[in-house]
């Protein structure tokens, strides 16, 4: 199932499951788990590699609709997630 066109979803809860990868439930409430690892492997910019480190992983946010680290370090467009992809 794809993000309808102009339909507001918002990231209500992330959970840490294992490696780098996070539960994320939306507001229509679909669930998807989203492997962040061939991202974060991928990279070769140091802001987003110091995120291979577990401890930097599991500090993510959830506010606003928004899964994020550190301050909007790290973040991903919500269509994306939606999608189980990034």
């Amino acid at each position: 199932m794809m993000l309808a066109e102009n339909a507001v979803i918002d990231v209500q809860t992330a959970k840490y499951v294992e490696g780098y990868k996070l539960r994320l439930v939306f507001s229509d409430k679909k669930e998807c788990v989203v492997d962040f690892e061939p991202f974060l492997r991928n990279t070769s910019n140091p802001m987003i590699q110091k995120y291979l480190q577990l401890d930097n992983f599991k500090n993510f946010t959830v506010a606003y609709g928004d899964l994020f680290w550190n301050d909007y370090d790290l973040c991903f467009p919500i269509a994306d997630l939606y999608e189980g992809r990034i």
